[in-house]
């Protein structure tokens, strides 16, 4: 006669892999700096003349503290890029990033909010992204080469977009959970 084991109690090198490693792992990571990505100008400017620029809103202590104090900003309408009156900022995504510059969480500013993207779920997806963002990118600085600054701007714009959903793998998980959460929609 045989006896099944079944324990309901994972093994203690289960628990430590799976939970505590990656909690610790992020710890380490932290703070989380978050930043506004978009185009910035002058007044009267063409097409051309409009840069990509990085504005840092701050840092924070945890996911939840970031995404609360993006939204905050965003409603506030708090994103420029200093106290210069001709310069023109248009603000296009919210990025948050770890210590180490992995990708925690990214979404795109529209009409006062931010629309979160979902992280990808898997290697396979993320590689297929990359793919299509090179090659909107590519299209882009054909655009740009045409003299065509403003479709240029799209593509790059939808690349970074895309880019948005490449959650650096420790924060995947993290990262699909708080957008579960009715705060976040």
């Amino acid at each position: 006669m045989t006896h099944a084991s079944q324990s309901t109690f994972a093994p203690i090198g289960r628990i430590l892999a799976d939970r505590v490693l990656p909690e610790f792992q992020r710890t380490q990571k932290l703070p989380l700096r978050i930043s506004c990505l978009g185009a910035v100008s002058y007044a009267g400017a063409a097409d051309a003349d409009y840069r990509d620029r990085s504005v840092s809103l701050g840092e924070a202590a945890s996911p939840e503290d970031a995404i609360a104090l993006a939204a905050l900003r965003v409603s506030r309408g708090d994103l420029g890029p200093g106290d210069d009156t001709a310069l023109r900022f248009e603000p296009r995504l919210i990025v948050i990033q770890d210590s180490a510059l992995g990708l925690v969480l990214a979404g795109e500013i529209r009409a006062g909010v931010i629309l979160w993207r979902q992280p990808v779920t898997s290697n396979g997806e993320a590689r297929r992204i990359i793919i299509e963002a090179s090659r909107q990118r590519g299209m882009a600085f054909a655009a740009s080469g045409r003299g065509d600054h403003a479709s240029a701007r799209v593509l790059r714009f939808g690349a970074a977009l895309l880019e948005a959903r490449l959650v650096d793998p420790l924060w995947r998980e993290t990262a699909a959970e708080l957008l579960r959460l009715p705060q976040a929609a």
